[in-house]
Formats: structure tokens, C-alpha cells, sequence
């Protein structure tokens, strides 16, 4: 298990008296995916207006090569529409509100140079903050399906930095193709049932409720939305959003004085 990061609001940013936090996460976005994409730009243009921070919990891109797609003589759809995005959630920062974002195992390559231009600070995973009084331990969610020990063993090797090195030394081209390939096989996989040993387990939560000494949890990853009771405190799992493939769905966690809540997309 990680190590918890622990930062009050007034560190993070994160909370005035006032105006509430919003959560997200797991939107995949791609340029294969318009209906979601224009959900997102409305979330962040309209939506977003009455936030102090927007947190996005991992996943927000199907996938993120390296920070060089950024470049402008860059000429490669994928890399066009990255930029676009990017320069979509600077205008948060432009607007006095504040963006963090939290590595997801499909973009967890977001580096320095996408935070900038981004207008947004990293987040670790998982992360402690307190918000209207409440300790919130935040997470991908991830690390907490401790029931597929393949999955953890590839956690953590694409989290090591001589990994993430050797491929980003890779052309851009060679690491967009392989994306490709990847996204087709998870387009495939869509239609699959869904195994329980890819949702998070009761050890795995028991644990990080634990190590972080918090009593309330906010994750995404595993596309099963819903407020759960455990023995240790309440989980919230954020909604994945999907707008382009089958029944839509999609929406976002609000924490104000009032409390947590979830909202579905405007």
C-alpha cells in the first residue's frame, strides 16, 4: 500500500467557507469519444463555475504516451486533441479555480510539463485532506483490487521510474501505436462481464482507512458509482462518465457544508 499523504485544505487549497469541491474521474477521454468529450467541456465551462477545486481522481484520458504530445509541431490527431484538452482545463486556473489531478492507470505518464500547461497540481495516491470539517482520504482506486495480483504486479511496475523512462525514450509514434492497440483491446473487452476481482477489496479499503486514519472515502476506477457502508467508515465511489457506447451515464461528487453528494452531469 502506498504511503498516505496527509495535507490539510488550507495547504491543498482546497476549501473555503463558501464555495464547494468537485470530484471526477474515469471519463477516458479521447477524440473517439465526442458525446463524452463535449460533456466534459460543458462540465469544465459551466459546471465548474461555482467550484473552489476541481479534483480529478485518475482516468481522465484513455491514455497519455508522454508529455511530448503537448508539443505544437506535433501534427498527430491524438496529440491535437490533448492539447486542446489541456488548454480547456487552464481555464479553470484563469478563473481563480483550483485543478488537481491524480494519476489513473491509463494516463499515469502525465508529467510535469502537462501540470503546468494544465494549470494543475499533482496529487498523490492516495491523499488526506480535510474539507468542511470532514478527513477525506482520496484514492484512484487501483491499488485497492488486491484480489488480481497480476494487475498489482503491473501497478507497480509501470509506476517505476527506469520503466517509465525506457518508454518514453521510445518515438512518439511507436508509443502512440501501442496505445492504439491497447484502447482496441479495452474497446473489446467493453462487452465483457465484469469480474469481482476487479472491484476493490475489504482488506484493501480496511487497510487504507487505516493508514490514512480517516473514516470517509473517495475513489473511482472500478465504473460501480455508489455510496458504500463499511465497517470502517463510508466509500463513495465516483461516477465513470460514458456517453458515446451503450446506456449513458456520468456525474460528479460535491462536498460543500451541506456534505457529500453526488449529481449527475447538467
Amino acid at each position: 500500500m502506498t504511503d498516505v499523504t496527509h495535507l490539510d485544505a488550507q495547504t491543498a487549497g482546497t476549501a473555503s467557507d463558501s464555495r464547494p469541491l468537485f470530484f471526477i474521474a474515469d471519463l477516458h477521454l479521447s477524440d473517439a469519444i465526442p458525446h463524452t468529450v463535449a460533456a466534459f467541456e460543458h462540465f469544465v465551462t459551466v459546471t465548474a463555475g461555482e467550484a473552489d477545486s476541481v479534483f480529478i481522481l485518475g482516468d481522465l484520458f484513455e491514455f497519455w504516451v508522454g508529455d511530448d504530445v503537448l508539443d505544437a509541431s506535433v501534427d498527430h490527431e491524438r496529440a491535437r486533441f490533448a492539447r486542446r484538452m489541456t488548454k480547456l482545463m487552464h481555464t479553470l486556473s484563469e478563473r481563480g479555480i483550483a485543478l488537481y489531478v491524480m494519476h489513473g492507470n491509463r494516463d499515469f505518464l502525465l508529467g510535469r510539463r502537462f501540470m503546468k500547461e494544465a494549470g494543475a497540481l499533482p496529487l498523490p495516491d492516495p491523499f488526506v485532506m480535510t474539507a468542511f470539517g470532514t478527513r477525506i482520504v482520496l484514492a484512484h482506486g487501483d491499488a485497492l483490487c488486491t484480489a488480481d495480483p497480476g494487475y498489482q504486479r503491473f501497478r507497480r511496475f509501470a509506476r517505476n521510474s527506469l520503466a517509465q523512462r525506457l518508454f518514453l525514450a521510445m518515438p512518439l509514434k511507436t508509443r502512440l501505436a501501442i496505445a492504439e492497440r491497447m484502447r482496441s483491446k479495452s474497446e473489446g473487452a467493453r462487452m465483457m462481464p465484469v469480474s469481482s476481482k476487479y472491484d476493490v477489496t475489504r482488506e484493501g479499503v480496511g487497510q487504507l482507512f487505516a493508514s490514512s486514519g480517516t473514516h470517509t472515502m473517495i475513489h473511482g476506477h472500478t465504473h460501480r458509482p455508489a455510496r458504500h457502508r463499511e465497517a470502517d467508515g463510508t466509500r463513495w465511489v465516483i461516477p465513470d462518465w460514458e456517453l458515446d457506447h451503450g446506456e449513458r451515464r456520468g456525474g460528479y461528487l460535491r462536498i460543500d457544508a451541506a456534505g457529500i453528494r453526488a449529481l449527475p452531469l447538467e
